[in-house]
């Protein structure tokens, strides 16, 4: 199929397939015309990308843990420990975000619980949102 054809099926801007091609994260055809000429899986690969890229994986993780066109079983026990070691990150960031949330939630307990006319320990420049934001921001 050519890139406007995989363009539409797959959703992606045809600038977006020509990037993930340059970063060697699919490959392509070139006809004696020079245009490209993708293979049917590389709609499979795209979709592969985009999934993985929405779990959390960079470009550079991705190179290393793409299938290869016939996988051997160390290759894919390569593959099984590059996800598990994402879903280990992805539940460390989950388990920070919880501990952020409790500590608001204590704050707001206190916040709620304190006497009116008495001023209030904690100020809006006191609130930990700079760390939850840095968490968030330096995730990825």
């Amino acid at each position: 199929m050519n890139i406007g054809e995989l363009a539409e099926l797959s959703g992606l801007a045809a600038s977006k397939i020509r990037f993930y091609e340059a970063q060697g994260l699919i490959q392509v055809e070139r006809q004696t015309n020079g245009y490209r000429r993708y293979a049917p899986q590389t709609l499979q690969r795209l979709q592969l990308i985009q999934g993985a890229q929405r779990a959390g994986f960079s470009l550079q993780e991705l190179k290393g843990l793409m299938p290869d066109a016939s996988p051997s079983e160390a290759r894919r026990a390569e593959i099984v420990l590059g996800l598990e070691r994402k879903i280990e990150e992805i539940e460390a960031i989950q388990a920070g975000l919880e501990q952020s949330k409790a500590e608001l939630r204590a704050m707001i307990a206190t916040v709620k619980a304190h006497p009116e006319g008495e001023p209030c320990l904690i100020s809006g420049s006191s609130l930990p949102r700079a760390k939850v934001t840095s968490r968030l921001h330096n995730s990825g």
